[in-house]
């Protein structure tokens, strides 16, 4: 690494979009992934929707226990 930088000739806010969204990548465990994978397959959804699901309904579940 330098001992200093010159941002002279930097823009501040050039990449800054305000209100974007940022989509987190999610890595499943190998047995977990291949479950859903095929059970997406069966019902001809993508693992996306069958994820989404997933959660959903976990989550409304623990909700309602609250």
């Amino acid at each position: 690494m330098k001992e200093e930088y010159n941002f002279t000739q930097g823009e501040r806010g050039k990449f800054y979009r305000p209100g974007a969204r940022i989509n987190l990548p999610i890595y499943l465990d190998e047995d977990i992934a291949d479950f859903v994978k095929r059970y997406a397959e069966e019902k001809e959804m993508d693992v996306q929707t069958v994820v989404n699901t997933i959660i959903r309904t976990n989550k409304e579940m623990i909700q309602a226990l609250r």
